[in-house]
């Protein structure tokens, strides 16, 4: 038991730890080659919370795991807004920006039907990878260039960033430090070493306990690894919520999903394509497209999540998870 879970627990402190220190040296270095706090907010430091999925997935696809990659992938966003936005609404009611819920709200939406119905159909290949991350790359672009003309009403992309600064302010952009290149650049690569490093023994972990509970690597990758790789966004969501930020939690939640679906999604497929398992694309994935209407209609009602709304998603997901689990 303990071989099995000291590289489960292992390799997400890893994957938090080394995510931390990659957002933190590249963000450095990209101050020192002169781009803007806006785009590194809204890349950098918006990509960084997803760094645990990014890694797991690939490594899990890589070694044959496709119930784990995908799990992940699904189980991370189901997670997102039944546990972690449930979780936030119950601490504080989360305040909606009705223009943040139009534009990035309707591209979580797509993102998930098209990924549902992909998933269901034919396999995920490369080509489908690709045409996930170009879609992604144009929809970063288009939030940049919508923050330069409307500061105002900030976006998910911003309010993510703006999330996870508020937790860790070493990751706020200081265009004025001029510190040696080297330094951040080390932190960069080390904590991308800990991330691939972490994401492997994470893998492995997950593959030994699905063998040794006798339950499916889909089960383990949609529970126990979904939920382990979002603990940054629980965290920023929940330091949101407890800050009055409601806001920057629903921002954190739907950029999060975004970027798992498009970014890991598509890098997944992209390095090893493969099927997504029938029961995530018969099952999992239409709940989480459910899921993910029912969060949006809630969002719509008043333009606010309540505590009573938040208690309801965090009931539905112990449902969900005693559903998956087998007695």
């Amino acid at each position: 038991m303990f071989d099995i879970w000291l590289p489960l627990l292992g390799g997400l402190a890893l994957l938090i730890l080394g995510g931390e220190f990659l957002v933190r040296g590249a963000v450095r270095v990209a101050e020192r080659f002169g781009i803007s706090p806006l785009v590194i907010g809204l890349t950098l430091v918006g990509f960084g919370t997803s760094a645990p999925e990014l890694v797991t997935s690939v490594r899990a696809a890589l070694a044959g795991a496709p119930g784990i990659a995908y799990g992940n992938i699904t189980g991370s966003n189901i997670a997102n807004i039944l546990l972690i936005a449930g979780l936030s609404a119950l601490i504080a009611p989360i305040a909606v920006q009705s223009a943040a819920l139009r534009r990035d709200g309707g591209v979580m939406l797509a993102a998930t039907a098209v990924f549902a119905a992909l998933a269901a159909t034919v396999p995920v290949t490369r080509l489908a990878g690709l045409s996930f991350v170009l879609v992604l790359a144009a929809y970063v672009w288009f939030a940049i260039r919508q923050e330069r003309t409307t500061a105002a009403d900030h976006g998910a992309l911003y309010d993510k960033a703006a999330a996870l600064e508020g937790v860790d302010p070493a990751i706020t952009p200081e265009s004025t430090a001029r510190r040696p290149l080297w330094r951040p650049l080390a932190t960069a690569l080390g904590g991308l070493a800990l991330v691939i490093g972490g994401g492997g023994m994470l893998v492995d972990g997950a593959v030994e306990l699905a063998r040794m509970m006798q339950v499916s690597e889909t089960v383990i990758g949609l529970t126990i690894v979904a939920v382990g790789t979002s603990a940054p966004e629980l965290a920023t969501s929940v330091a949101a919520a407890l800050r009055r930020q409601g806001e920057m939690a629903f921002g954190n939640i739907i950029g999060s999903n975004i970027y798992n679906l498009l970014g890991i999604g598509g890098a997944t497929a992209m390095i090893a394509p493969s099927e997504v398992p029938e029961r995530i694309a018969g099952f999992d994935n239409p709940l989480m497209l459910l899921v993910t209407v029912a969060f949006l209609g809630l969002a719509w009602t008043g333009l606010r999540v309540s505590r009573r709304e938040g208690a309801a998603l965090l009931a539905g997901y112990g449902a969900y998870v005693w559903w998956l689990w087998p007695a």
